[in-house]
């Protein structure tokens, strides 16, 4: 086990994953999720480690003393650690993890043409900056 604090590896481009930060913000309890966006230095390294391309982001991690989740995986064990809330997240543990790989890839592959681009570097909020790993 590690000390580090858990990360969230994700596409700061997209409009998806900066509402999944702006809720992993909301439903941390610990308030000690960071949040490495892919564009920079820490989540390409992150996404390198993992064998990903960080050019070709379409997965996001979620680590957590030394284990890694990916994707679906990644979402739930967020919503498991923060509680409340995030546990809603589970629900998606009723589909079998091929069929969650899956629907994983066709949002991923397709997000950007239908839910556009958004920039979670941009959001205001100082204390949602705060987890931003450079």
């Amino acid at each position: 086990m590690t000390n580090d604090p858990p990360i969230a590896v994700m596409d700061a481009e997209c409009a998806v994953c900066s509402w999944g930060a702006r809720v992993i913000h909301r439903i941390d309890r610990q308030g000690d999720i960071r949040i490495a966006p892919i564009q920079s230095a820490t989540g390409a390294a992150l996404m390198r480690a993992n064998g990903l391309d960080p050019a070709d982001p379409d997965t996001w991690l979620f680590i957590e003393n030394g284990t890694v989740w990916r994707d679906f995986d990644a979402l739930i064990r967020v919503g498991q650690r923060s509680g409340g809330w995030g546990r809603v997240f589970a629900l998606l543990r009723v589909l079998p993890r091929p069929a969650r790989n899956w629907l994983y890839r066709r949002v991923a592959r397709n997000r950007y043409a239908v839910f556009g681009r958004g920039d979670m570097c941009a959001l205001p909020d100082p204390a949602f900056r705060a987890r931003l790993l450079p």
